[in-house]
């Protein structure tokens, strides 16, 4: 992640905090939930993908597992995969970092490279 105009600023780590869930929309208006474990931060869709459920809103983090809310299924906030039923889809996932506080993510990363 090079220049400014090639990263898009998710969210600050004092609006998440180690542990936590966050959230953020992306310039299509797709929202992804964006953790802080081990002062690493991740980022992956917002939506379970067996019950359409918030992740950042409904969902829990303990360690790298994030459980959804409506159905208890979980995901690695690392790969995206799923850990355990009922969830079998993995979660899209989104490379992230940290600079000057904030949580950036490239946007050659987000479908449509630079055009999104």
């Amino acid at each position: 992640m090079s220049s400014a105009e090639g990263v898009i600023p998710l969210c600050s780590l004092d609006d998440i905090g180690e542990g936590r869930i966050g959230s953020a929309v992306l310039p299509d208006g797709r929202r992804v939930a964006v953790y802080l474990v081990d002062g690493r931060a991740h980022a992956t869709d917002d939506r379970c993908t067996h019950g359409e459920s918030s992740l950042a809103d409904e969902g829990w983090l303990d360690g790298h597992v994030v459980e959804c809310g409506r159905h208890m299924g979980t995901f690695d906030v690392r790969t995206g995969q799923p850990l355990g039923p009922p969830c079998t889809k993995a979660l899209r996932t989104y490379p992230v970092e940290i600079h000057a506080g904030q949580v950036m993510l490239a946007r050659s990363a987000l479908p449509g490279g630079d055009e999104a």
